[in-house]
């Protein structure tokens, strides 16, 4: 591994996983699940979960990535019969590469739309906005509520931003519209800079991340500061936390639990293995583990208390609950705390912090998604890409751009959720499951524990053992099966996508799944 190189330092590294780990996911998916699945209970599944099934599976991946020193490629040779798992890693990255980028253009646009003194969705008279827009303080008051009734239709100034002036959005999937200038420049920004931190792949990726991946902490940080002094910000905070136990004992929140647990860590899209493959070989895997699944749930939980502390204040400003303010996904960043912003005084600054915030979350996530595809050809190909490395992750780059391009028509907000629904889901689960059980079963648990201890002097104990080659396998046996067999054809709002679409949705899993044999 001489010319593959290795990490600078172990903070590169560390920093890097958090950064990759850490991801939009933990800030719009993790506040609103534990609100929906029973607040501070919802803490008992998600912690029962990191035990059994995250920790285990990304202890997993970072060993084998420093064993092998190879990217997802090349990391199942010793594994003959599923030598292509890591190839169904590499399609989920890029198909991956091609959305995220697009989401991150849409936290750029914000963040160059707040550099003014007043937010451009606070008002309804902007040319984009229609009859239906009300301002948020009026829906919410009841003589107007009576007076409204006849309109069905409602919108706040932030969700008619997001959707008419923003997206464009066209009216569904099989209207793609023209393609959105603004956006694919912002695109084409977005995929430069990434370009620009991973010239050096991880050398210069290794230097960003001293920036990327601890400036969400200062800007949440200021943020719950802010939050605090606000009047309503405890309820939110205390609804966040309010236990509702009965909702323990249904399904759904054991299985929401483990996928977000699953989700965040970014378990088996290659990019753990990628990582950790330019560690040294006796480098302390089993330590960095278990600090980046902690910083990672740490990470979680204080952004649901920094975003529920603004929708408390949110609904306190409107006098409504907080139910009824509560969203998640591109919704909860890209309208209702938008939204939210507008009600604090000085609100183009805060607004500023939070969309740099979600950027260099986005960023980190990106750095390594590409790495992994471009490690993964370069171990494939040494002779012919190791030199040209620069030049390649260029050409993957132009690719991956030129293919996100529909993503910024005005339609392009339906293909982009449906590429997150379906491969973000099936195909990593179905990865993770066949990951855990062929090393276990196939390369020999005793074999692999040996190698380990080969790397870090210590023989992994019973736990370890045990939920590989049994609890983890099973936990994510049984999400598959919940998630298929409650499969619902996908929705966006009130707009149910057609027939085709969905099958287009099951075809990119099967795309990856289908290398695996």
């Amino acid at each position: 591994t001489g010319e593959r190189g290795n990490w600078t330092n172990k903070a590169e590294f560390l920093l890097s996983m958090i950064g990759y780990a850490v991801g939009l996911g933990n800030v719009w998916r993790f506040p609103y699940l534990a609100f929906e699945n029973g607040g501070g209970a919802f803490l008992i599944p998600y912690l029962t979960m990191l035990v059994l099934a995250g920790l285990p599976i990304f202890f997993l991946e970072v060993s084998l990535g420093q064993f092998c020193s190879q990217g997802p490629l090349g990391a199942f040779n010793g594994v003959p019969l599923v030598k292509g798992l890591g190839a169904a890693m590499v399609v989920v990255s890029v198909y991956v590469g091609i959305y995220y980028n697009v989401v991150i253009s849409y936290t750029l646009y914000f963040l160059f739309s707040s550099f003014t003194s007043e937010l451009p969705w606070a008002r309804c008279n902007n040319q984009w906005n229609t009859q239906a827009c009300v301002h948020s303080s009026s829906i919410y008051n009841s003589k107007f509520k009576a007076h409204m009734a006849a309109l069905i239709y409602m919108y706040i100034p932030s969700e008619e931003y997001w959707n008419f002036k923003v997206l464009e959005k066209t009216n569904n999937i099989e209207n793609l519209g023209k393609i959105r200038w603004e956006l694919a420049l912002i695109l084409l920004l977005a995929w430069i800079i990434i370009y620009g931190c991973l010239i050096k792949g991880i050398k210069s990726s290794g230097k960003a991340v001293y920036f990327t991946a601890t400036f969400p902490y200062v800007v949440l940080t200021i943020l719950l500061a802010r939050a605090f002094t606000l009047e309503g910000a405890m309820d939110g905070v205390f609804y966040f936390f309010n236990p509702k136990w009965d909702k323990l004992l249904t399904a759904k929140v054991w299985k929401d639990a483990a996928t977000q647990i699953f989700y965040s860590l970014s378990a088996s899209w290659g990019g753990l293995i990628t990582l950790s493959s330019y560690n040294k070989f006796n480098n302390n895997c089993y330590r960095d583990s278990i600090i980046v699944v902690i910083t990672n749930s740490f990470t979680s939980i204080f952004a649901g208390v920094t975003i529920f502390a603004v929708i408390g204040f949110m609904a306190h400003v409107l006098k409504t609950d907080i139910a009824s303010v509560a969203a998640d996904g591109p919704g909860l960043a890209f309208v209702v705390y938008p939204e939210a912003l507008t009600q604090m005084p000085v609100s183009p600054l805060w607004s500023v912090l939070f969309f740099l915030m979600l950027f260099t979350l986005g960023l980190d996530t990106m750095f390594a998604t590409l790495e992994t595809i471009v490690t993964s050809l370069t171990d494939a190909f040494p002779r012919q890409l190791r030199h040209q490395k620069c030049i390649f992750t260029l050409a993957v780059c132009v690719f991956l751009l030129l293919i996100g391009l529909p993503l910024v028509t005005q339609g392009g907000f339906y293909y982009l959720h449906l590429l997150d629904s379906y491969v973000a889901s099936y195909s990593l689960i179905v990865c993770a499951i066949v990951e855990m059980l062929s090393i276990s079963y196939i390369y020999g648990l005793n074999r692999f524990c040996d190698d380990i201890k080969m790397m870090t002097g210590r023989r992994p104990n019973v736990y370890w053992r045990v939920t590989w080659s049994l609890v983890s396998p099973a936990v994510l046996t049984f999400i598959l099966v919940y998630s298929i067999a409650n499969y619902k054809p996908l929705k966006l709002d009130d707009y149910s996508f057609p027939v085709w679409a969905n099958v287009l949705g099951w075809f990119t899993v099967a795309s990856s799944v289908l290398c695996i044999p």
